[in-house]
C-alpha cells in the first residue's frame, strides 16, 4: 500500500498530481459505472429503449440525492485538512466524526423523503406514462443503498483528506468492477431488467463503503468514529460544504428542467429525452475526472492554508488550473471524434430500436458538440470555485456557483426553447452558461485570491474559528 501523500511538501506539483490522479481516477470510474449501467438498459432485448428513457429519468434525481452527502463531505473535508495543516489533531477527529453523525441522518431523511414522494417526483420530472414504471423500478431499488452511498462517499473523502487518495481510488475500482459484473447477471441472467441495474448499483454501494471502513480503521493516521459532536461544527460544515452541494444538486436540477422542457416539446419527448441521455453520459466523463483535478486537490490547498505557506497555496492552485485545463481540452479535441460512436454504444445491439439508431445517433452526437464548445472555460468554473471552498471561502464560492447554474442555466434552458420555438436549443443553454460562468469566475478569483492569501497569512485563529 502507497503511503500518505505529505500535503505540507514544497514540491506542491508532486503533492498534486498524487491526490489529482486517483481522485480523476475515482471519479471516471464512478462515471463509467454508471454509464455502463444505461448501455446495459439501452440494449435489453425487451423494452431497451424505453428502460433508457426512463433509467435517464432517474439519473438526475440520482445525483441529486447523492449531492446531498457531498453538502457533508466538501464541507467537512477542507475543514479537517485544515486542522491537521495547523497541528491540530483534536479538532480534526471533531470534524470527522460530526460528518459520520451527519452523514448518517442526512441519508436516512433524504432516502424516506425520495420514497414518500416517489411518484409524483418522476411524473414533474420527465417520466411520460410509457416510462413511468421502468423509472419506478429503478428508483425504489436504487433507494434500498441510498445511506449506504452517503457513508461510501463521505468515508472516500476523509482518505483523500488525509493523503490516501490511492486507497480512495481502489475501493472505487473494486465497487465498479463488481457493479459491472452484476449488471448483466441481474439484467440478462436472472432477467430483472432495469430492476437489476439499480440492485447492482446498490450492492456496489454497500461493498464501497465496507472497503472504505477497512481503509479508515487500518491506514487513516486520523480517526474518531464518534463523539465531540458539536452544533458549530455541524453549522461550519453545512456553511462550507453549501456551495459544493450548490454545484453537484443544480448540475441534477439543469438535467431534469431539460427533461422537463424537452418532454414538453410534444409528441417528440421521449426521443430527445433519449438523446439527453446519451448526451449527460458523455458530457459526464469529462466533467467528472474534472471534479476529480478539483475537489481532489483541495486538501493540499487547505492544509497549505491552514499552515500559512500561502506562496505554496498559489503555486498549488497555479498548478491545479494548468492540468485541468490541459484535461479539458484534450476531453474538446476528442469529442469531434468520439461523439458518434459513443451515442451507438447505447443503442446498436437492440432490435427494438434499430430503425431509429442513426435518428438518435446523429441528434446526440450534434448536441454533445453544442455541449463541448466551451469545455475548456469550464475548467477555471470547477478549479477556482472548488480553490476557494478548499481554502475556507464559501461565501465566495456560493456566489459562483449560483451565477452559473441559478442566474444563468437554468433560465436559459427553458427561454430558448420558448425563444426560437425550436426544443433543440435546450441543448445550447449548457455551453453558453459555461462559458459565461467560466469568464465570471476566473475575473473574481484573480481579484479575491491574493487579497485572501495576504490576510491569512497575517492570521492566527485555528480552522474551527476561521469557517
Amino acid at each position: 500500500m502507497k503511503k500518505t501523500v505529505d500535503l505540507g511538501n514544497p514540491n506542491t506539483l508532486r503533492s498534486v498530481l498524487r491526490l489529482m490522479i486517483p481522485a480523476m481516477i475515482a471519479q471516471l470510474i464512478t462515471v463509467l459505472y454508471n454509464i455502463v449501467d444505461r448501455i446495459y438498459i439501452g440494449n435489453l432485448p425487451q423494452n431497451g429503449a424505453i428502460s433508457l428513457i426512463g433509467a435517464g429519468v432517474c439519473a438526475p434525481i440520482t445525483t441529486l440525492i447523492t449531492s446531498f452527502a457531498y453538502l457533508v463531505t466538501y464541507g467537512s473535508a477542507p475543514l479537517f485538512s485544515m486542522s491537521l495543516g495547523q497541528g491540530n489533531k483534536e479538532d480534526a477527529e471533531k470534524f470527522f466524526s460530526n460528518a459520520l453523525l451527519m452523514l448518517v441522518v442526512l441519508g436516512a431523511l433524504v432516502v424516506g423523503l425520495g420514497y414518500a414522494l416517489l411518484e409524483p417526483m418522476l411524473y414533474l420530472f420527465g417520466a411520460s406514462a410509457e416510462s413511468f414504471s421502468y423509472a419506478r423500478e429503478y428508483m425504489v431499488w436504487f433507494l434500498t443503498g441510498g445511506v449506504f452511498a452517503f457513508l461510501a462517499i463521505g468515508l472516500s473523502q476523509f482518505l483523500a483528506a488525509q493523503g490516501l487518495s490511492v486507497e480512495s481510488m481502489i475501493g472505487s475500482l473494486a465497487s465498479c468492477v463488481f457493479n459491472i459484473v452484476l449488471d448483466p447477471v441481474f439484467m440478462y441472467v436472472l432477467n430483472l431488467g432495469v430492476k437489476g441495474a439499480a440492485m447492482a448499483t446498490s450492492i456496489s454501494w454497500f461493498l464501497l463503503f465496507l472497503l472504505n471502513l477497512a481503509f479508515v480503521y487500518f491506514r487513516a493516521p486520523t480517526r474518531r468514529f464518534f463523539g465531540g459532536y458539536s452544533w458549530k461544527i455541524v453549522r461550519k460544515v453545512l456553511k462550507l460544504g453549501f456551495s459544493p452541494f450548490i454545484i453537484l444538486s443544480t448540475d441534477s436540477v439543469i438535467v431534469i428542467a431539460l427533461n422537463v422542457a424537452l418532454q414538453q416539446s410534444g409528441d417528440n419527448g421521449d426521443f430527445y429525452i433519449e438523446c439527453s441521455t446519451i448526451v449527460q453520459a458523455f458530457f459526464s466523463l469529462m466533467t467528472g475526472p474534472l471534479l476529480g483535478v478539483s475537489s481532489g486537490t483541495q486538501p493540499v490547498l487547505a492544509y497549505l492554508f491552514g499552515a500559512r505557506k500561502v506562496e505554496l497555496v498559489k503555486k498549488a492552485e497555479l498548478q491545479i488550473n494548468i492540468c485541468g485545463l490541459i484535461f479539458t481540452t484534450t476531453c474538446f479535441v476528442l469529442s469531434f471524434f468520439t461523439a458518434e460512436p459513443f451515442a451507438k454504444l447505447f443503442l446498436s445491439f437492440s432490435p427494438e430500436v434499430s430503425s431509429n439508431v442513426d435518428q438518435v445517433v446523429a441528434c446526440a452526437g450534434k448536441f454533445i458538440h453544442w455541449y463541448m464548445y466551451s469545455a475548456i472555460l469550464l475548467t477555471f468554473q470547477y478549479t477556482m470555485v472548488d480553490g476557494l471552498t478548499g481554502i475556507g471561502k464559501a461565501k465566495y464560492s456560493i456566489w459562483l456557483s449560483i451565477n452559473r447554474k441559478v442566474v444563468l442555466l437554468l433560465p436559459l434552458t427553458f427561454l430558448l426553447p420558448i425563444l426560437t420555438h425550436n426544443p433543440e436549443t435546450a441543448f445550447l443553454a449548457e455551453p453558453i452558461a459555461d462559458a459565461c460562468g467560466g469568464i465570471v469566475s476566473f475575473i473574481t478569483f484573480m481579484i479575491i485570491f491574493p487579497r485572501i492569501l495576504d490576510k491569512q497569512k497575517h492570521s492566527t485563529g485555528s480552522a474551527l474559528d476561521q469557517a
